[in-house]
C-alpha cells in the first residue's frame, strides 16, 4: 500500500518584511538619504553644525545626547528583567548567546577590522584614520542587539518569550563588560582611551536608559495596565527612536561632510569587514545550535542578535570617545548603513534552513 502523500510545510521563506515598517524596510535608504541631508547641511548651512557643536559639557554634546536618549529608551522599556526566570527553560540557547555575543564577537570584528581596515586596505587608508576606523568597528562588536532582534526573531518565527531573555540577560551584561571590552580592545589596537571617558559613555547610554525604562515600565504598567502598555504605549514610542536615529545620522554627517567628500571610497571599505563579520558569526551561532540539537525557533534569534548590533549605543559611544567628526564615529554610522539588507539575507537563510533542525516547541514565560 502506498504511503500517504505528505503535505509540505508552508513557505517560510519569503518573510513579510511588512512586519518590520516603514522605516524599518527602508532603514538603509533612510541612512543614505542621510548621508546627503547632512552633507549638504555641513556645506551649505555650516553655523548649524557650528552653532550645535558649542553646547557641549564634559566631552559630552547636548543636542547629540538628546537625540541618542530618545533612539535608546524606547528599547530599554520594552526589556522585562522577570522574563529572565525563564533562562533555566532554554540553557543551550542562552549559552549561545552568552558565550557568541561576549567571548566571541568583539574578538572576531576587531580581527576582521584590524586585517582589513589597517592591512589589506592599508594603502587606501591613511593609518591614523585607519585606526580610528577600526575603533568604531570595536565599538559595534562589543554592543549586541537590543532592538532589531525582536523583529528578526519575529521574521523566523522565533520564541518570542526566548528573544525576551536573551534581550535582557545581554543587557544585564553590557553593564559590566562593555567597557572592559573595549578598553581591551582599543588597547590591542594601539588607540588610547582613558577609562573615565568609557566609563561616562556606559552611564549614559546604558545605565540611565536602562534604569529609566525598567522604572518607567513598573510605574506604568502598575497604573495604566499591561494591555495599555503594550497597545497604546510601546507602539507610540516606535516614530520617536527612528526620528531620534534619523536626526542624529543627519546632524553627524553634518561634521562628517568634509571627511566623506575626501574619502568617499571609505564608507565601502568600512564594510567590507563588517559584512565579513556579520555572516561569520550568524554561521558559528547557527552551526553550533544545529550541532547541539537546539530548535529552530531558539537557533534563529541566538544567531540573529549575534550577528546584529547595537548601533544607536555604538554611535553614541564613539561620539562620546571620539568625537561628532570621527573615523570611529563614521565607522559606527557604516554599521546602520549595511546592517538591514544584509540581516534580511541572514533572515530568509534561517527560513530556509528550517527543516534541519529539531521542531520547534513554544516556550512559556516564567514571568507571564
Amino acid at each position: 500500500m502506498a504511503s500517504p502523500t505528505r503535505t509540505p510545510p508552508a513557505p517560510v521563506d519569503a518573510p513579510d518584511t511588512k512586519d518590520m515598517g516603514l522605516f524599518g524596510r527602508y532603514l538603509t535608504v533612510w541612512v543614505g538619504l542621510c548621508i546627503v541631508a547632512g552633507v549638504a547641511l555641513g556645506q551649505f548651512i555650516p553655523w548649524v553644525p557650528e552653532t550645535l557643536s558649542r553646547f557641549t559639557y564634559a566631552q559630552v554634546n547636548i543636542p547629540v545626547a538628546i537625540l541618542i536618549w530618545l533612539m535608546i529608551y524606547p528599547m530599554m522599556v520594552q526589556v522585562d528583567f522577570a522574563s529572565i526566570l525563564g533562562v533555566r527553560r532554554q540553557p543551550k540557547g542562552i549559552t549561545i548567546t552568552l558565550v557568541v555575543n561576549w567571548l566571541i564577537k568583539p574578538f572576531t570584528m576587531f580581527f576582521f577590522a584590524w586585517l582589513f581596515l589597517q592591512v589589506i586596505f592599508s594603502p587606501l587608508i591613511e593609518a591614523g584614520l585607519a585606526r580610528e576606523y577600526v575603533a568604531g568597528a570595536i565599538l559595534l562588536g562589543a554592543a549586541p542587539c537590543t532592538a532589531m532582534v525582536f523583529v528578526w526573531s519575529y521574521l523566523t518565527r522565533g520564541d518570542p518569550a526566548y528573544t525576551l531573555v536573551q534581550v535582557a540577560l545581554n543587557n544585564l551584561v553590557m553593564l559590566f563588560a562593555f567597557a572592559p571590552i573595549v578598553l581591551l580592545l582599543l588597547g590591542l589596537g594601539d588607540i588610547t582611551v582613558p577609562w573615565d571617558t568609557v566609563f561616562l559613555s556606559v552611564v549614559l547610554y546604558i545605565v540611565i536608559p536602562l534604569v529609566a525604562g525598567y522604572l518607567s515600565r513598573i510605574v506604568l504598567i502598575r497604573t495604566k495596565g499591561a494591555a495599555w502598555f503594550e497597545g497604546t504605549f510601546l507602539p507610540a514610542l516606535k516614530p520617536i527612536t527612528m526620528v531620534g536615529l534619523l536626526l542624529t545620522l543627519v546632524l553627524l554627517f553634518s561634521f562628517q561632510g568634509e571627511m566623506i567628500l575626501a574619502n568617499p571610497l571609505h564608507i565601502a571599505l568600512i564594510a567590507v569587514p563588517l559584512i565579513i563579520q556579520t555572516f561569520f558569526v550568524f554561521a558559528i551561532a547557527y552551526g553550533w545550535a544545529k550541532a547541539w540539537g537546539v530548535q529552530h525557533s531558539v537557533a534563529a534569534p541566538a544567531a540573529l542578535i549575534g550577528s546584529s548590533n547595537f548601533f544607536e549605543l555604538a554611535v553614541a559611544a564613539a561620539i562620546v570617545l571620539f568625537g561628532l567628526n570621527s573615523g570611529a564615529a563614521l565607522a559606527a554610522v557604516v554599521g546602520v548603513l549595511v546592517e538591514v539588507p544584509v540581516m534580511l539575507l541572514l533572515v530568509r537563510f534561517a527560513n530556509r534552513t528550517r527543516h534541519h533542525f529539531p521542531e520547534s516547541r513554544p516556550v512559556a514565560a516564567s514571568a507571564a
